[in-house]
């Protein structure tokens, strides 16, 4: 019974539903909700702390349950967007409404979206990682899939890591940098793969090109389909979600480094250079992203068996809060800085 917690992930759609089928002040239920209401809770509820054991891991990490619950997520995604883009073309929405639907799908887009299509990158099977780059959709950020797994697991943490976090750097400037960085980073990545497979710029195989090209037909599909305006409704959906995604990426290795060896490589990536929640509801809402020191020690676990390990640094609240105290950057400097450890910050001088 205890498995069926991870069907909670399934509420923010749920709201973005409810919002969207009564409007009006309805469609801020989902974002409410989620930087309101969860961060509240979150403030009494205990961190849980206790790892499965080896049996249990082998049990749930063959429990089919656990992927379905993943792969639901692409009709879902897709339906609700169907839904809100189509009930915006058909229906008058004053312009508060309008931000509503594009804050409570991008919500969606970013939750449901950019987070299974994380896990499902990471996945054996070709058909899931195709899943998980169509969930990357909604938020046209289809070049995540090859800047996350061929650039961010390999330089986390480092200076040549456009997704980790500098030291004292505020979350608007890292915005800018990760956005901009990791878009670039990801051609220069499938330029190189291209030269050394011999391929050219159209081959079936320059994934960025076809990205690109899928992306842009999904925007102009939307517009012939539904209405220009919609489309740009679309294009704020996914400006939303992969804003959350950066938010995101900015907790997870805020200020920490690794240190360079003599041989002019970096340590190997350690428990000690993600940022680790134990807070309950994040945990369940992003399937387990917030045991993130775990994932980059081991990349291949599947979400369910993701480990705690207590030398990771510890957020002092759960991914909901933090995010939200990562858009005042004084005050998220005043609480994370001091846990930061002494000679990360030192490495962060170099």
């Amino acid at each position: 019974m205890k498995d069926l917690k991870y069907l909670s992930a399934y509420i923010v759609p749920l709201f973005c539903i409810v919002g969207i089928t009564n409007g009006g002040l309805w469609l801020f239920l989902t974002p409410f909700v989620i930087f309101i209401i969860v961060p509240l809770i979150e403030l009494w509820m205990p961190s849980l702390k206790s790892n499965l054991t080896e049996e249990e891991k082998q049990s749930k990490s063959i429990n089919k349950f656990f992927d379905i619950l993943l792969w639901l997520n692409v009709p879902i995604i897709f339906g609700i967007l169907f839904y809100g883009l189509y009930s915006y073309s058909t229906q008058i929405y004053e312009t508060y409404e309008t931000i509503g639907l594009i804050f409570s799908l991008g919500i969606v887009a970013g939750s449901n979206g950019i987070n299974v299509a994380h896990e499902l990158g990471h996945r054996q099977e070709t058909w899931e990682r195709f899943l998980g780059k169509i969930l990357l959709l909604p938020s046209l950020y289809m070049h995540f899939y090859i800047e996350h797994n061929y650039n961010h697991h390999l330089n986390a943490a480092t200076p040549e890591d456009p997704a980790s976090a500098r030291y004292n750097e505020n979350l608007y400037a890292f915005w800018l940098r990760s956005v901009t960085t990791q878009y670039t980073s990801s051609w220069k990545i499938q330029g190189q793969r291209n030269k050394e497979a011999g391929r050219s710029f159209l081959s079936l195989k320059n994934d960025m090109f076809w990205y690109t090209i899928i992306q842009i037909s999904y925007l102009l599909l939307i517009g012939f389909i539904l209405s220009w305006p919609t489309m740009f409704v679309a294009l704020g959906i996914g400006f939303v979600g992969f804003s959350l995604l950066e938010i995101i990426n900015y907790l997870e290795h805020y200020g920490l480094r690794r240190a360079k060896k003599k041989s002019g490589r970096y340590e190997v990536v350690r428990e000690i250079h993600s940022w680790n929640s134990n807070h309950a509801i994040g945990r369940i809402f992003l399937y387990e992203l917030t045991r993130h020191s775990d994932h980059h020690f081991r990349a291949n676990k599947k979400y369910q068996v993701l480990d705690y390990h207590t030398e990771s640094p510890q957020l002092p609240y759960g991914y909901p809060t933090m995010m939200i105290i990562a858009t005042i950057p004084p005050l998220w400097f005043s609480i994370v800085n001091k846990h930061v450890p002494k000679e990360m910050v030192a490495l962060s001088k170099i």
